[in-house]
């Protein structure tokens, strides 16, 4: 496809009577332009959508989806037939780590990833978005838009933690589920209750525990408790407690180390997955005239008439239908807002000519703005697992195992049709974790010394520039925003209370060891020869070797597992890294890190970073696009400068939340 100058099919010429039907399909059903479009209907997108069509309903609002409207089945609920569309991607061979490749999912349907994730509901802790603000340096402290923790806080606790009487999610899950689900008309209809606690004898029984004030909320995305647990949960959880590990009340408040309860991302009742296109689409949509959905369409970038920086109003966007790949534009009035994922947000600035100028001209697209953050600063999380036997198993039931007896599985399955819901297919991947700070894992000198490494490359440019890509090594301003991440993130994982490590786990024999923040910098990059094909992935995982020393410490940590009293009883025998494996070895650690780590655990963000043009950011505290004029914003998890300590769902609703409010606040303040 050459990307050239502006498409010229008209949507006045084309738009004449809209249908009934809510979901657009073809240009032909579209109006002749729009307030806002948005270029993506995922997570964060649709959340921006639902709030400015409910806070401006004299202003239309588009987005535009790749994907179809599909039923999303949570992560294990009984197998069938329902499959919604997913991206997969391989990346680069890393030879840092053997050559190994990321394999990454994401959602290619209306909800985005929240209707194919892992339901994980958990949010960072206060040190991880308070971090966003120190990497952004004076101009973002002095910023009237905080990121921070007490800026973003707010917005988390706007997505409803566990109701059990919304009738929004009963009406979207019995018309998209199949069987019918038949337990509305015991419900009170659209009540706006935010937080029921989990039943008595369930929170009794496993012994959850919650702080109601982290929460609150007024839209049915739902996240809840499961009523189930398998039998060797407790064992971990007692295993943990020898290992020192504290028990806080509550992990989703601000404070995030211990051994913690995360709710799952599943309504209280049916325990069928919550996403955003249920709750911020289905659920609104027969009351929001102003609201359309465009299906089965690219956004395939935006075109400027001018130069950006010479013009305040929005630019078109350039759209491409999956049927016939014809192109057209869609004119935005307000705003146009880019939503389309970390993995994809890129290339829609990059096919735009938004990006590395080297990059730019080597894919042979004109420049329009050099902005080398573009598709640069990819993170996720990564690590390896420790596993072991217990040799005195005990007699815990029922177990993972028991689904194999045919008995337990049917009666597992129609559990899970029951109102409420009940049995193994109810918890998802699970909702206990543990979450571990570096200064816990090890003696005081060598956590010092990790430390003592980071700040000094942190401290030349030198040695900071030689961990980038290269494309970037000569580029003052990524050198200088790498500096500064590096030196906040030195200072995040000397903090006692924030964690370094993430272990999550429901059952089993294996604790996989999460690097919550990695130093090492990938890239995301057009493919050459056809810039509308799937994006190149490179994870240059290990890039900064440092994150072999962290993964070493969160290692050793894992392995004293075997030793606690809990797993001696049950004769606990450590299988990788085994126990010819002396601890005292960091070669043969290293190694097995090498051999062992799985380089993505589906959490790319960071691509189109909210930092300042100075320090390869691509957005300001207000994320619009720097140097783009008035009209563009990215509103998705690209924009995190660093990745938090956490699964990303529950940030990407709050990122979509506190977006919409910048938003209306200010085209409020034009209309006053």
């Amino acid at each position: 496809m050459r990307l050239s100058g502006p498409t010229v099919i008209s949507l006045a010429a084309l738009a004449s009577a809209l249908p009934d039907a809510a979901v657009k399909r073809q240009v032909s059903q579209l109006r002749p332009s729009y307030d806002f479009v948005i270029v993506g209907g995922g997570t964060s997108g649709l959340t921006v959508a639902d709030r400015l069509t409910q806070a401006f309903p004299n202003k239309t609002v588009l987005v535009v989806e790749y994907g179809e409207i599909q039923y999303g089945p949570g992560v294990s609920d009984p197998p069938s037939d329902s499959t919604p569309g997913r991206w997969s991607f391989s990346s680069l061979p890393n030879p840092e780590v053997n050559n190994k490749t990321a394999f990454v999912v994401a959602g290619q349907v209306v909800g985005g990833s929240s209707v194919v994730n892992g339901q994980f509901f958990d949010r960072g802790s206060r040190f991880d978005y308070d971090s966003w603000t120190e990497a952004g340096g004076r101009e973002f402290e002095s910023s009237d838009i905080k990121w921070n923790w007490k800026g973003i806080f707010p917005y988390f606790k706007k997505v409803r933690w566990s109701s059990l009487s919304p009738c929004e999610a009963c009406f979207c899950l019995s018309q998209q589920h199949n069987p019918p689900i038949h337990f509305c008309s015991s419900l009170t209809p659209r009540q706006s209750v935010t937080f029921t606690e989990p039943p008595a004898e369930v929170a009794k029984k496993y012994g959850y525990t919650w702080d109601v004030s982290a929460f609150g909320g007024a839209t049915p995305i739902h996240s809840s408790f499961p009523r189930f647990q398998w039998a060797d949960q407790p064992v971990l959880w007692a295993m943990y407690k020898e290992m020192g590990l504290q028990e806080p009340k509550e992990c989703a408040g601000g404070d995030k180390e211990g051994i913690c309860w995360v709710p799952t991302s599943q309504h209280p009742v049916t325990a069928r997955r919550s996403h955003s296109e249920l709750g911020h689409y289905a659920a609104v949509i027969d009351t929001r005239p102003n609201y359309d959905l465009l299906v089965k369409h690219q956004g395939v970038r935006v075109v400027y008439a001018k130069k950006p920086q010479h013009k305040s109003s929005p630019p078109l966007v350039e759209v491409r239908s999956l049927a016939d790949n014809s192109l057209f534009n869609v004119t935005a009035k307000a705003e146009v807002i880019i939503s389309a994922g970390a993995l994809h947000t890129p290339t829609v600035l990059l096919r735009s000519g938004i990006g590395p100028a080297s990059v730019l001209k080597s894919a042979g697209i004109p420049v329009v703005l050099d902005l080398p953050g573009v598709g640069s600063n990819l993170q996720d999380h990564s690590g390896p697992a420790v596993s072991w036997n217990l040799t005195k198993p005990g007699t815990f039931s029922p177990l993972p195992k028991d689904m194999n007896n045919a008995t337990f599985l049917n009666d597992a399955v129609a559990g899970f049709s029951e109102t409420p819901a009940r049995g193994p297919y109810t918890l998802a991947m699970g909702n206990s974790a543990i979450y571990v700070s570096l200064p816990h894992m090890g003696a005081p000198t060598y956590i010092s010394s990790i430390i003592t490494k980071i700040r000094a490359i942190a401290a030349s440019d030198a040695k900071a520039s030689s961990y980038l890509p290269p494309d970037h090594r000569t580029s003052p301003a990524m050198i200088a925003g790498y500096k500064a991440q590096l030196s906040t993130l030195a200072t995040l994982l000397a903090n006692p209370q924030a964690p370094s490590l993430e272990s999550p786990w429901q059952s089993g024999s294996a604790a996989t060891a999460f690097l919550l923040h990695p130093l090492s910098r990938g890239t995301v990059r057009l493919n050459g020869t056809d810039p509308l094909a799937q994006p190149i992935l490179d994870y240059r995982a290990g890039s900064n070797p440092v994150d072999f020393d962290l993964h070493l410490a969160h290692v050793r940590f894992l392995r004293r597992a075997v030793d606690t009293p809990t797993f001696q009883k049950y004769g606990a025998v450590e299988v990788l890294p085994g126990e010819g494996v002396d601890d005292a070895d960091d070669e043969a650690l290293r190694a097995f890190v090498r051999a062992q780590t799985t380089l993505s655990f589906m959490h790319p963000c960071c691509t189109a970073a909210m930092l300042p043009e100075e320090r390869g950011g691509v957005v300001g505290t207000d994320l619009r696009v720097h140097g783009a004029g008035g009209g563009l914003r990215v509103v998705d998890m690209s924009v995190m400068p660093l990745v938090p300590a956490s699964h990303l769902s529950a940030t990407a609703y709050a990122v979509g939340e506190k977006a919409a409010d910048i938003i209306i606040e200010e085209w409020r303040k034009r209309r006053d």
